[in-house]
């Protein structure tokens, strides 16, 4: 009898063990299929298909975002349609099997010695490490007649201006943003990151391109230095009223100084960019748009946003140093240049 006994409760405790088994590989299975399944469904279902006011959660705050008010008191930026009056070449980026690195870079028509700096140092049209780097300057208008004419003549040399018919202004630049995701995802169906900076920086492609290959494998994962639930402020150049947004904290951003992102994530960025209302502060909206998206971050010190004092190792790890004028960056670039080449790492 107790042999029976023993023999019933072996089976039933295999039989348990199977069950168990099964269920687990069930539940295995089926979150593999979650991981691995297309992202269908970026944006909260309850956005309107037009630009519109909008609820964002991040799980510690909802943020709101008031049309009626974004249009009272910025209806320009609610309003505008990009319209395109310098394009720059795409013909290398088009045709080439190797994976394309954009370097967008905001600039203004009046700093023409810096946009002049950069091409003399990392913003050229070339291969790096398998990437073929392309830099585009985000370009809008002045009413300074020799200005236009100079982004003119620059746009026949080099190819590489982007400008729209809207004037140029602090709060303007949110337009970039959103004309930006508008020109790539209508004229380039194939980039693999793109990096967003400005023109008065030190920026490191070598190192960009070295980054990606380590930590460019999401397609979801926006780039750079962090700024975490950064206070409102209600004076200053960055001052938003309480009427526009009353909330005392932002969502998480990336600051302005230079960020990258996979040109997977553009698609998504851009479909936001239709519905939720344009903040006139150009960082903190990429972090809206971020939200909306359902994007993802990895911050990285070496995004030195805030600047960083002259050391040629450390500007050799360096992926962007904020602040740094035209003649400082030429001097710059030519003493790393010449660290890395006495080092054996390859000459610019």
């Amino acid at each position: 009898m107790g042999a029976i006994v023993h023999r019933r409760f072996v089976f039933l405790i295999g039989t348990t063990l199977v069950s168990i088994a099964i269920l687990v590989t069930r539940i295995w299975i089926t979150s593999q299929e979650i991981r691995h399944q297309p992202r269908t469904q970026h944006l909260d279902l309850t956005l309107s298909a037009f630009r519109d006011s909008a609820n964002l959660s991040d799980g510690l705050y909802t943020y709101h975002l008031n049309m009626s008010q974004f249009q009272s008191d910025f209806p320009y930026l609610q309003t505008y349609k990009c319209s395109v009056t310098l394009t720059p070449q795409k013909e290398q980026m088009l045709g080439n099997p190797k994976p394309v690195l954009i370097m967008a870079i905001k600039s203004h028509p009046r700093s023409g010695a810096r946009r002049s700096a950069v091409r003399q140092t990392w913003a050229r049209e070339v291969e790096v490490e398998g990437y073929w780097v392309k830099p585009i300057f985000l370009i809008a208008h002045t009413e300074v007649s020799g200005q236009m004419k100079l982004v003119a003549l620059e746009s026949r040399e080099f190819g590489d201006i982007l400008q729209w018919d809207f004037n140029e202004g602090h709060h303007n630049l949110s337009l970039k943003e959103r004309c930006f995701l508008e020109w790539v995802t209508i004229e380039l169906l194939h980039v693999e990151f793109i990096f967003k900076g400005d023109d008065d920086e030190y920026v490191n492609p070598k190192a960009i391109v070295h980054y990606i290959k380590e930590h460019g494998s999401s397609p979801n994962t926006l780039h750079g230095n962090l700024q975490c639930h950064s206070a409102v402020m209600r004076s200053s150049k960055y001052a938003i009223s309480k009427t526009v947004y009353p909330l005392h904290k932002y969502p998480n951003f990336l600051s302005g100084g230079g960020f990258l992102f996979p040109g997977t994530s553009v698609k998504y960025l851009h479909e936001a960019a239709q519905k939720i209302p344009v903040f006139p502060l150009d960082d903190v909206y990429f972090g809206f748009l971020a939200l909306a998206a359902n994007l993802t971050y990895r911050h990285d010190r070496r995004f030195y946003v805030w600047g960083l004092a002259f050391n040629a190792s450390k500007y050799q790890e360096a992926l962007v140093v904020h602040g740094i004028g035209p003649e400082l960056l030429i001097k710059i670039w030519t003493k790393v240049q010449s660290a890395q080449c006495k080092e054996g790492q390859g000459c610019w």
